[in-house]
Parts: C-alpha cells; structure tokens; sequence
C-alpha cells in the first residue's frame, strides 16, 4: 500500500511504538498503512460521518487490519478515551473546525496538525494551549499543504514563526507560493498586503 506524499509525511512524524488517535480518518489509509507497518501499536480512527466509517472498515478488511485498528463514530474527541503518550492525528479540516474539537478537551502531549487552512491561527491558538512547534512541513501534493508536530511545552516565538512558520519560512519554494499568493490577493482586493514584505526576506 503506497501512501500520498502528504500522508507519506504525517507517518514519518508518529514515533514508532506510540499509539495513534486519528480524528476525522476519512477512509483511514493513514491508519491501514500504520497498521501494516507497525508491530507495536494501537489505532483509534474516528469520524463524525458513519458512511465514512464503513467505508473506512471496508478498506481495513480489505488489506486485513480490521481487526488492528479501533473504528468509532464520534464527533471530534467525544466518548474517547485519551492518554498523555497517544499522539493526536488531525488533517484534512479547517483550523476553526479543529479548534473546536481541541479546545476544553483532556489533549495528549503530542499532536500533529494539518489545517486546510487558517494554520497561522492553528500555531497561534495551541501554543496558548500549552505546546511548542517540534517540528514543521509544508508539503506539496497536488497543492500544498502543511503539517505541524505539536509537543507539550513553553517556547517563545516571533510574529513570523507564527505567520510564515517556524521551519516553513526556510523553504523557498513554498514562500514563493506564499508570496504570489499573496500578490494576487493584493492586486485583486487593491489593498496593501504587509505579509509580503515579511516572505521577502526569506526569498
């Protein structure tokens, strides 16, 4: 089983031996790949939708890991059980959807993120919740997209880290996309767009 490159990239952040939450799993191939993968370890994937999850059940049978992976309809983290050491899979939603799940619920230390988008908001919203930005990629499938590992803890960070991205910032090719898009949002609304002048010294 061969993942897309974004997923690709969401499993080399999940530490071997550690249990994985994945909320909003969809069809689950991130969760049938793991359950391929790794020997030691336990999968919950959830969905608010129930068509999802048969669908999602169907394609565990069909690689036969139905009996690997923990499959619940639920909306966001209700009705979970969570441990600290578990480590909490959000993609594919956008950053106000994925803050109402995460805020006012038991979180465990490790969470790795993917918003569609609103992400500036995402990095913002949970280092107030208590965590810093391990690690960070933007990556393009089809488009680009970016995921964020998330541990438990206190860093301090500057405006760009938060606009741009702690580690994103250092990469040209997605500033230049970041920057076009940009321009044109400036040319079209005719309205300065001060994010420019910060990508600019990244280029």
């Amino acid at each position: 089983m061969k993942l897309s490159k974004r997923l690709k990239e969401v499993e080399t952040l999940i530490e071997k031996d550690r249990n994985v939450i994945d909320v909003g799993c969809d069809h689950a191939l991130l969760d049938i790949y793991l359950a391929l993968n790794r020997q030691n370890i336990k999968i919950t994937a959830t969905d608010i939708s129930s068509n999802a999850i048969e669908g999602a059940k169907k394609n565990a049978k069909y690689y036969k890991v139905e009996d690997k992976i923990n499959f619940i309809v639920t909306n966001g983290l209700n009705n979970l059980k969570i441990n600290s050491n578990d480590i909490l899979v959000i993609t594919g939603m956008g950053g106000y959807t994925m803050l109402d799940i995460l805020k006012n619920n038991n979180l465990p230390n490790t969470l790795i993120l993917s918003a569609h988008k609103d992400i500036e908001l995402i990095r913002r919203e949970i280092v107030k919740l208590g965590y810093y930005i391990k690690k960070e990629k933007a990556v393009f499938d089809k488009k680009w997209y970016v995921i964020i590992l998330f541990e438990k803890g206190l860093e301090n960070y500057e405006e760009d880290d938060y606009i741009l991205g702690l580690y994103t910032k250092n990469n040209k090719e997605y500033m230049n996309y970041l920057y076009e898009k940009n321009k044109k949002i400036a040319l079209k609304t005719n309205k300065k767009n001060d994010i420019l002048k910060k990508i600019e010294k990244y280029l």
